[in-house]
């Protein structure tokens, strides 16, 4: 059984920025993603970000591409999501997902795994 253990989050001015961290225990094959949704306040829970760890390949939503970067550390087993220029539409609780598979999903009910969220409050 796949868990996830999310570290970060917090509260940051407009323009901050912060990181996350998303470390991985059970994973027995290298076929796995792991991303990050985030759901806001009466919204939807949407894509952010997700990293192939048999590829190295990332996919990022439009609306944080540039600004924000998923990465790993193998020793690890942890998946690290930097945001930078934070704005306020930002504010959400992030969610660390995972799912074996060698192809990439943005819709949240593909990923089976799920951390237990961290609050990210960006103040204008």
């Amino acid at each position: 059984q796949v868990q996830l253990v999310e570290l970060g989050g917090g509260l940051v001015q407009a323009g901050g920025s912060l990181r996350l961290s998303c470390a991985d225990s059970g994973r027995t094959f290298r076929t796995f993603f792991t991303g990050w949704f985030r759901q806001a306040p009466g919204k939807q829970r949407e894509f952010v970000s997700a990293f192939s760890w048999s590829d190295n390949s990332t996919s990022y939503a439009d609306s944080v591409k540039g600004r924000f970067t998923i990465s790993r550390d193998n020793a690890k087993n942890t998946v690290y999501l930097q945001m930078n220029s934070l704005k306020p539409e930002d504010t959400a609780v992030y969610y660390c997902v995972g799912r074996y598979g060698t192809k990439l999903y943005v819709a949240a009910s593909y990923y089976p795994y799920w951390g237990q969220g961290t609050q990210v409050t960006v103040s204008s």
